[in-house]
């Protein structure tokens, strides 16, 4: 669990990935102490690919963005604005390092859930912490309402043995709620704001 929290102790060894995603390639430095430091993992690559890239428009929020993947890939894919928050501040260097190496334009700060955060979106993505407990995997999907628009999207990837169908289930409470992939155990969801 510790590479979702404040983890500057463990020894540093940056490496430098090639990420491909559909047609679109990151080139990304990962390091001890942050998730999926080797590769991309299956969960946000399943979601990334099963994105509808057209509806995805405006301002666009990556909840625990770890060393980037998902904001900077959206970044590139859709030109669109794009803030991302961690609480992991040598995932958030490395998401920073990735997003100038790629050359790409977003704004990256630190953030436990949505704690520092007072803007409204149009889109909330994430591939929630499940290691860190359903409590913190809830406030990042339950309150990200409190963050989107009218109509607003959250998108998320769960596995079934991680909980998947209960939370899809109390999702449904407060969201329109669509499953838009499944795939090894995985499920990409798509979340409209009501």
């Amino acid at each position: 669990m510790a590479q979702y929290f404040d983890n500057v102790s463990l020894p540093s060894e940056i490496k430098k990935v090639s990420i491909r995603i559909l047609n679109t390639t990151l080139e990304i430095s990962t390091d001890n102490g942050v998730f999926s430091k080797n590769k991309l993992d299956f969960g946000t690559r399943l979601l990334l690919e099963n994105l509808p890239l057209e509806e995805i428009k405006g301002k666009i929020l990556d909840v625990g963005c770890g060393y980037g993947p998902i904001g900077l890939y959206l970044k590139k894919a859709t030109d669109c604005e794009v803030d991302m928050c961690d609480v992991n501040r040598r995932a958030l260097h490395l998401a920073k390092m990735n997003a100038k190496a790629n050359k790409l334009d977003v704004t990256i700060f630190e953030s436990n859930c949505y704690e520092n955060i007072s803007s409204i979106y149009d889109v909330i993505i994430t591939n929630p912490p499940i290691r860190a407990g359903k409590k913190v995997v809830y406030e990042i999907l339950m309150n990200a309402k409190e963050h989107l628009t009218e109509d607003g999207m959250l998108f998320f990837v769960i596995h079934k043995d991680q909980g998947a169908k209960s939370t899809i289930s109390d999702l449904e409470k407060i969201y329109n709620v669509t499953i838009l992939e499944k795939n090894k155990g995985f499920f990409v969801i798509k979340c409209i704001n009501r």
